[in-house]
């Protein structure tokens, strides 16, 4: 009888230690659950949305961000192997200049070669919704530069992120993730300080970012050629098409 008490005494105490943990919200959320407000706009409003304009829920998805244009570009890929422009979202805030992001508390807004997979939405952001770019990475680390939790969120205030507004981040949250579930091992962010055509980039000839950005270049018109993001490597410290897996 007192075993038996004991057994179910030890049992008691160990659920009692285990079931805060269901309650624990961690920074970056390994699978993404969109809120209340939004699981009910989730599936037949949003899928018929983007039936009518040609579009499908769950195809894969590129996005360019241009800091000097203030906008997040939405492309999704079609039955014809292309990626088109579904929609240009006006960005409500970013902080800092044109340029890369350096070290942490610089207050700059990363520009380069990002890649978003599922381990980095997070539905349980103080902005509404949010998904981390991947900062610092193979490039960024390479150089040094410093710095972590660099997002594309909701609302309208930035500290090195990209605010979109909570409206806005719904419908492109929501995008990526379809896509994600739906196989695309992760989403492309191309970030570029403008469109880096040579009439652009003769502006900031003498710009300290000027050699940067012409690494940037070879992706920048690789998509606007072919309407399809390069397979982007780093190399040697600097960014590289990799032309084998590119070929369109």
């Amino acid at each position: 009888m007192n075993r038996l008490f004991l057994i179910f005494f030890s049992l008691l105490a160990l659920i009692s230690c285990r079931a805060p943990e269901q309650n624990v919200v961690r920074e970056e959320a390994p699978f993404s659950r969109l809120p209340a407000g939004v699981q009910n706009w989730w599936n037949l409003p949003l899928a018929r949305h983007l039936e009518v304009r040609g579009f499908q829920l769950g195809a894969p998805v590129f996005v360019r961000i241009f800091k000097e244009e203030r906008v997040l570009e939405l492309w999704l890929k079609k039955d014809d192997d292309r990626y088109h422009l579904y929609q240009k979202f006006p960005i409500c805030a970013f902080s800092g200049q044109l340029g890369p992001k350096v070290r942490r508390g610089d207050k700059q807004a990363p520009e380069g070669i990002y890649y978003v997979g599922l381990s980095q939405l997070n539905p349980n952001s103080r902005f509404h919704l949010a998904f981390n770019l991947g900062f610092p990475n193979l490039y960024d680390r390479a150089h040094g530069y410093t710095g972590d939790y660099l997002m594309v969120h909701g609302n309208c205030v930035s500290n090195g992120c990209y605010a979109m507004g909570d409206e806005q981040i719904e419908e492109i949250y929501q995008i990526i993730e379809a896509a994600l579930w739906h196989g695309q091992p992760s989403v492309p962010v191309h970030i570029f300080p403008f469109p880096l055509t040579p009439a652009n980039l003769a502006k900031y000839q003498y710009h300290r970012w000027y050699d940067f950005w012409q690494m940037l270049k070879p992706a920048y018109d690789y998509f606007e050629h072919y309407a399809t993001p390069p397979v982007v490597q780093v190399n040697a410290g600097r960014y590289e098409l990799n032309h084998i897996l590119s070929v369109y």
